[in-house]
């Protein structure tokens, strides 16, 4: 199976399935003497780990990290680092009525028509359990960020709507939809509530900040910044949609509105204002990259529906199981890994291109 690798100084390698023994990562090019211990990593894993709060599933996974590799007396040594996370809570009976039926929203027939093969147990690769093991990696990937003062942060811009527009990033933690604006938290868990009450689910909007990016990462002419963090942002399965800036607002504006002119901030080059998110010419300007993601609700819903199975006839189908009813809260850690690791490349991709 091709695709389960990202990166190209700073590479990743996800393997396990939702209902296997386990998931994990391999990741290539960590640097050496990074203090690294599964504590570090655990903080991220918490908060993507299924059980969290009543508005998301409630398999209940510890997501423990166990580093298997690259770590000696707490430090990175240079090598392969890998990371294993212990399936605890599968229920693979739950799965039993839809072994050759095809959920409608779901990678069944996909992964039919591509493999001629499935894993039906909770979908296989295909499940969001994978993305647990890119948080591992993206906790990584943060730490060396941190080096660089580079700060990623993500939050739930809009529920329905339900947007949030007093932002205060000291409480996107505090909140159990991890939303920036305090005052719209209690509407926007009511709404998705509401949904899964209905057993339905619902889609939302995350909004992305990079603070502290340098100018000059990103390289033309197809692997410029934007393209790169598209690619990886939109291997979220959920992801349908995504905005660099004003994004499609931009297409509304006269190009005398929408340039941002350049101005001298203290002794530094910028813009005055950012309409371009913090990216021009596929290349980092050293403003705030600015993301903006749609996310589509998510495909298991306890509502009966009406689909085919593998031998072509209708039938009606009840997808059983724990379910998140909105993937907005747990998606947020899984955005900002996809960003870091990105951004990680990127720096030693720009590195090996002086001679300095």
């Amino acid at each position: 199976m091709a695709g389960n690798t990202f990166g190209q100084l700073f590479k990743i390698m996800t393997f396990g399935e939702s209902h296997g023994a386990g998931i994990g990562v391999v990741i290539d090019g960590v640097p050496s003497q990074l203090p690294l211990t599964e504590e570090d990593i655990q903080k991220d894993l918490d908060r993507r780990r299924p059980g969290q709060s009543k508005i998301t599933t409630q398999r209940q996974e510890t997501d423990k990290a166990e580093i298997l590799s690259g770590v000696f007396e707490g430090k990175t040594t240079g090598a392969p680092l890998a990371i294993l996370i212990r399936n605890e809570d599968q229920r693979s009976k739950d799965y039993n009525n839809i072994k050759d039926v095809f959920r409608p929203g779901h990678a069944d027939f996909s992964y039919i028509a591509k493999y001629g093969i499935r894993d039906y147990r909770g979908g296989g690769r295909s499940s969001g359990r994978e993305t647990a093991a890119r948080v591992a990696a993206g906790a990584v990937a943060k730490k060396i960020l941190a080096h660089h003062k580079i700060q990623v942060i993500v939050y739930t811009h809009s529920v329905g709507d339900i947007v949030a527009k007093t932002i205060d990033f000291n409480v996107i933690e505090q909140n159990i939809v991890r939303t920036a604006d305090a005052s719209v938290a209690d509407a926007m868990i009511a709404k998705i509530d509401e949904v899964r009450l209905n057993g339905d689910s619902m889609g939302a909007v995350l909004q992305c900040i990079v603070k502290g990016c340098p100018a000059g990462l990103g390289d033309p002419c197809f692997d410029k910044l934007n393209a790169r963090l598209a690619h990886a942002l939109m291997s979220i399965a959920t992801v349908k949609g995504i905005e660099f800036g004003d994004g499609f607002g931009a297409s509304q504006l006269l190009g005398s509105v929408n340039n941002d002119r350049f101005v001298v901030k203290g002794d530094k080059i910028g813009t005055a204002t950012n309409h371009a998110g913090g990216i021009m010419g596929g290349i980092s300007t050293g403003e705030d990259i600015t993301i903006r993601l749609a996310l589509k609700p998510p495909s298991s819903i306890s509502r009966e529906q009406r689909t085919i199975n593998e031998k072509k006839e209708e039938v009606d189908v009840v997808v059983k199981g724990r379910h998140d009813p909105c993937l907005a809260p747990r998606v947020v850690p899984v955005a900002e890994a996809m960003i870091a690791l990105t951004l990680v490349d990127c720096l030693m991709i720009q590195k090996s291109n002086s001679i300095s």
